[in-house]
């Protein structure tokens, strides 16, 4: 390598690497342009029900309520602007990237040791390293060994050993004993290397350049409210266009029913839809905070809810990121505990030091332990009284330390089981009982360790000399243990029928270890590069067959096939995790989610979700969010449908009666019904509280329409045309009480005007009081109002206070009567109001009765677990 970079031990001269870094450029990821958020705001100012309101609020404008159409513009606006601040975030994982490296780096150079800034290094390169030091690029060890924490970088949990000596067979350069890489870190040992790769060329820039490429999907809520605009944009066009000539032959001129189509059109397009369905996503995002998840894409939270499988990381999401002490073993045959010697070593074998945290994460898990077992020493004191130190050798896996003792010198020594029990003295028997539970211990993904020692004589020999004729002392096995709460979570996640697979740089063994504690089936264990090997087709066979499975040493990539994969079949993809090498697969998949607490910024900054509490289980409250949060979409989408048809039955009347019947209803009256008393009611419902058995349910399919045929049938089948023949009926019972005939003139300056304006008043206060009945029925979407409480969403009594107050004001005040048109009706008309929404209520009460009469809702069955 140093001939191919054409370079050498005492490394570059500083004109040569002037010249290197012109041409290679800096060692800093490649960052991504922002097009990217250029095209999201782009992409939601071209919504198709965006640009469904940019046309209401022309026609608004064309109707002559030139305030209307603005205020409309006004809500187009800021949706679209809150959506490009929402997407901004995409772009930052790469910058979090380069802040991920150290700022400098020891290097030699013109045959001296000179500190460069980390960006200025180029191939060939001759680095220092030492413990404590972040590696600033992509390398070769030249001499020396190292122990190097590569956890955000592979997902593996235990520091890895790099030795400059040792032969590389290994089959990925992740696993390489020779390399190391940029962005880990060195937590022991020294050694120099020559760097071979800086900035995009580097492993933490390859996965730069996989986390900002692909752009992000779109969510399913975000993909069916595009069908629905199109689908009111189709309804309300056609209707409006097909009413020209109904109102010519009604005896209207050709501008008069230009004019009513207009407002036909009007009254078909629900304005306050897409600002309901923002601010709904909005008060999840709050919702979700308040439960430990940060959400910085709106539609995360609905996409979260209709997620059908979990892939993920172990380390620090079903862990604790930090390794115990969780078995040990005595020396002998049987199972009895390990004596004082065993723990004292321990407490003497070491140079972490617990009350800083420095040191090896596994030293620190031993360190804790011997603390418990009443074996604590302080390290300062440690240290001071330390005779002589073997630091931890690459080749001889193992440490020593030459420490006092109440007899005199002693030799205490831990390592790798098949290096120290070679040095032990053992009988056949006993050493083949040993390296029996060495095997079981590993077997359950376990790091074991063996504890020695030996009584030297007064003058220490040298290592190989010390390092020999050993006592055992026992055996200790470590573990990230899974954390308290991530088995009711997973068992929550099988209830509301999500897999989970597990996804991890880690150890098969320990991986599949970690998932059966935490009751994830895991029913196939397969290796990273065994995967890599499947085509496409066989990865998504592979996960097409039940059961959970767990994937070991997985690459960045491998993460994204899985992903790909499974969204092959349908599946909703929610993929968790905490390193550099997990930023890829949280930036791709339909929704990311980050630990917050012990994760990496890179991570959180590609995620759309982070967990603030690092807790798994949070993901699980964030799945019941989503469906809470997509239900209520739902129910106000069935009180906005189901008040549409009572605004189009007076225009149909109003034609197909040839206009023998007056318009029961004007269009600035729709508008004030459709901005004015529509509004708060569909936010409030967006407030509403789960409905029960809402976690029995399985996941919705990821093509379902969010509108279906049930809501149409409750919206436009009954609700609906309850609701338009109240308010028709009220207006024509006005209209002949007033001495009203079928074609008299009811215009301005006839005798009947009066009674037009209160009888169109009346179907204006009709539809409001219907309106109350349909919030109230909208609630459920099959359990009984009676179940959920009639008070349980105080939101919605509030919103229905001022949306009665409202049409008050537009029925009473003097303004409100010149603008729309209205004039208070007659008294007996407030008495036909007050049962009216009962009867819409009971409409639907009834309606749901019978479909619980039916049976219960199907439930998905669970995943199937190992051992079930």
């Amino acid at each position: 390598m140093l001939r191919d970079l054409r370079s050498g031990p005492a490394g570059l001269s500083g004109r040569d690497a002037a010249r290197r870094l012109a041409r290679f450029g800096p060692n800093t990821p490649a960052r991504a342009g922002s097009r990217s958020t250029w095209r999201a705001l782009r992409r939601q100012l071209t919504h198709p029900l965006a640009v469904l309101l940019l046309v209401a609020a022309a026609l608004a404008v064309a109707a002559g309520t030139a305030q209307l159409g603005t205020a409309i513009l006004v809500v187009v606006v800021l949706n679209a602007g809150f959506a490009f601040l929402q997407e901004r975030h995409a772009g930052r994982a790469v910058e979090a990237l380069g802040r991920y490296l150290p700022p400098h780096a020891r290097v030699r150079r013109d045959g001296t040791v000179r500190s460069v800034p980390a960006a200025e290094l180029v191939p060939g390169d001759v680095l220092l390293l030492a413990e404590g030091d972040r590696v600033p690029a992509d390398a070769r060890l030249l001499s020396g060994g190292l122990q190097v924490d590569a956890s955000a970088l592979t997902g593996e949990s235990v520091p890895v050993v790099r030795d400059a000596s040792a032969p590389d067979t290994a089959a990925s350069a992740l696993d390489s004993p020779v390399l190391v890489f940029s962005g880990t870190g060195c937590v022991a040992g020294a050694a120099e290397a020559v760097v071979h790769a800086t900035g995009a060329h580097t492993e933490i820039g390859r996965i730069a350049a996989l986390a900002g490429t692909r752009p992000t999907d779109e969510s399913p809520l975000e993909r069916q409210v595009r069908r629905v605009a199109r689908l009111i944009a189709a309804v309300a066009v056609g209707v409006g266009v097909a009413f020209v000539p109904l109102g010519v032959v009604a005896g209207l001129s050709l501008t008069e029913a230009l004019v009513l189509a207009v407002g036909l059109i009007v009254a078909n397009v629900p304005e306050g839809l897409l600002p309901t369905i923002t601010l709904a996503l909005a008060v999840g995002v709050r919702a979700m905070a308040d439960r430990g998840a940060l959400v910085k894409r709106l539609s995360a939270v609905e996409t979260l809810g209709s997620t059908t499988v979990i892939c993920t990381d172990k380390t620090g999401t079903l862990t604790t990121g930090t390794m115990r002490v969780v078995d040990v073993r005595g020396p002998g045959p049987t199972s009895a505990p390990p004596g004082p010697a065993f723990w004292t070593t321990l407490a003497r074998c070491s140079t972490a030091d617990p009350r800083t945290g420095a040191g090896d994460p596994t030293e620190l898990a031993l360190l804790e332990g011997a603390a418990a077992a009443g074996a604590g020493v302080d390290a300062g004191v440690r240290d001071a009284e330390r005779l002589v130190l073997h630091a931890f050798d690459p080749h001889r896996m193992l440490m020593s330390t030459l420490d006092p003792g109440p007899d005199g010198p002693m030799l205490h020594v831990k390592g790798a089981p098949g290096p120290v029990l070679a040095r032990c003295v053992l009988p056949a028997d006993r050493r083949a009982a040993v390296e029996e539970a060495v095997a079981d211990m590993a077997g359950r993904g376990l790091r074991v360790l063996a504890v020695a020692r030996r009584e030297p004589a007064a003058d220490p020999p040298a290592r190989d000399a010390a390092e020999s004729g050993l006592t055992l002392l026992g055996l200790v096995g470590l573990l990230d243990p899974p954390r308290p709460e991530a088995p009711a979570a997973v068992a929550s996640c099988h209830h509301a029928g999500i897999r989970v697979h597990v996804v991890s740089g880690d150890d098969g063994r320990t991986a599949a270890e970690i998932a059966r504690r935490v009751g994830i089936g895991a029913d196939r264990v397969v290796d990273g590069p065994v995967l890599d090997a499947m085509t496409e087709p066989e990865l998504e066979r592979f996960f097409a067959a039940s059961g959970e499975v767990v994937v070991a040493r997985a690459a960045p990539e491998a993460k994204l096939r899985i992903a790909d994969a499974l969204r092959a079949r349908g599946e909703v993809v929610a993929m968790t995790g905490d390193g550099v090498n997990d930023a890829p697969a949280l930036r791709h998949a339909d929704i990311g989610v980050a630990m917050g607490r012990s994760g990496t910024e890179v991570a959180r900054e590609a995620a759309t979700l982070v967990l603030t509490d690092d807790d798994f289980a949070t993901v699980v409250a964030g799945v019941e969010e989503g469906r809470r949060v997509y239900d209520n979409v739902r129910k106000f989408v069935v009180y906005i449908f189901g008040h549409l048809l009572p605004e189009l039955v007076p225009f149909l009347a109003f034609a197909l009666s040839g206009g023998l019947v007056p318009l029961p209803i004007g269009v600035l009256q729709i508008l004030a019904i459709d901005l004015g008393t529509d509004l708060l009611p569909a936010l409030a419902l967006s407030r509403e509280p789960a409905e029960p058995g809402l976690m029995d349910r399985p996941p919705r399919p990821r093509r379902e329409n969010v509108i279906t045929g049930e809501m149409l049938l409750r919206a436009w089948g009954l609700m609906g045309p309850v609701a338009a023949a109240l308010a028709t009926g009220l207006f024509l019972a006005v209209l002949v009480r007033g001495g009203w005939t079928p074609g008299a003139a009811t215009g301005p300056g006839s005798p009947l005007h009066t009674t037009y304006r209160q009888a169109t008043t009346a179907t204006f206060a009709a539809i409001v009081a219907c309106q109350v009945g349909t919030a109230f029925a909208a609630r459920t979407r099959r359990a009984s109002l009676r179940s959920v409480g009639i008070t349980t969403n105080r939101l919605l009594l509030g919103a229905l206070a001022a949306e009665l107050a409202f049409a008050a004001a537009a029925i009473f005040l003097p303004v409100a009567n010149s603008l729309l048109g209205t004039m208070p009706p007659p008294a007996w008309v407030f008495a036909c109001l007050l049962p009216m929404p009962l009867l819409v209520w009971g409409t639907d009460e009834a309606y749901r009765a019978v479909r619980r009469a039916r049976g219960p809702a199907a439930r998905h069955p669970a995943p199937p677990v190992a051992g079930s």
